[in-house]
């Protein structure tokens, strides 16, 4: 099982650059998009609507902004627009896909970056969102969260570490968050899981020559249950062409999704 996580920064912005030949020549199962910054009903080029996958979106209210969409080769048992939750399900942060056990989340976490006001929504959704992963983790299913965590947990995940100690995404309540979730919580960074080395980064600002200096961030994870991220074998940041200011990050998984049974 191939997955395949991206911040677009724009599904439409993503498509101009060629995303979607990518994703096909990579013949993932399953592919998780956040930051679409788009209505379902307005992406009418059958391009959104991959050849081959089943598609799903989830908008935000406001146009333009946040928003996330799976597509996958399988047909779900079952798929969750949101969590219930009127905070992140009105900015389309959270669409879940359910194939036998497995459950192949999209998220995409708020950023603090633009307000104070934006920060403590920030934290409100950390808050929120603890307890009920703690409980996802016992539930008995396998779960792999795919996304834009907006948070960068240890020194070696950001190339300017010492510089951005007071800066959103890397504050110390961040990354303690961070600890616990790869903690007490129970959960995995599949990745570190793999890769252990030094400025693997999947996110680079559009200020100065970051890119070029690969000055990144990494902000975008497979977080996982132990028993699927146990079957992962291979880990890829793609990073020779540029889709959006974060590279695809992908996953294979010794796993087979279950073909859907009809009642």
């Amino acid at each position: 099982m191939r997955i395949i996580s991206l911040n677009a920064n724009g599904i439409r912005a993503a498509h101009r650059k060629n995303f979607f030949p990518w994703m096909h020549a990579r013949k993932a199962d399953v592919v998780c998009i956040q930051e679409t910054k788009a209505q379902h009903p307005n992406l009418t080029d059958r391009d959104f609507h991959p050849l081959g996958y089943h598609c799903f979106y989830h908008d935000a209210v406001k146009k333009g902004y946040s928003g996330t969409a799976i597509y996958s080769k399988h047909q779900p048992d079952r798929v969750h627009y949101g969590l219930g939750w009127e905070l992140m399900d009105n900015e389309g942060r959270w669409l879940q896909a359910d194939f036998g056990d497995l459950s192949v989340v999209s998220l995409y976490m708020p950023s603090g970056s633009s307000s104070e006001e934006r920060q403590e929504i920030k934290f409100e959704v950390m808050d929120y969102l603890m307890p009920r992963l703690k409980k996802m983790a016992k539930d008995g299913r396998e779960y792999i969260i795919c996304g834009d965590w907006n948070i960068a947990h240890k020194e070696i995940d950001i190339k300017n570490w010492r510089g951005n100690l007071k800066n959103s995404g890397f504050l110390p309540e961040e990354r303690a968050w961070m600890s616990e979730l790869f903690g007490k919580a129970g959960w995995v960074d599949t990745f570190r899981q793999l890769d252990a080395r030094e400025e693997q980064y999947t996110w680079w600002s559009n200020r100065g020559r970051a890119w070029d200096n690969n000055t990144g961030w990494r902000i975008d994870y497979h977080v996982c249950t132990p028993g699927i991220s146990a079957t992962a074998r291979n880990v890829e940041i793609y990073k020779d062409e540029r889709f959006s200011d974060h590279a695809p990050l992908t996953m294979d998984y010794e796993y087979e999704i279950p073909e859907r049974v009809l009642p």
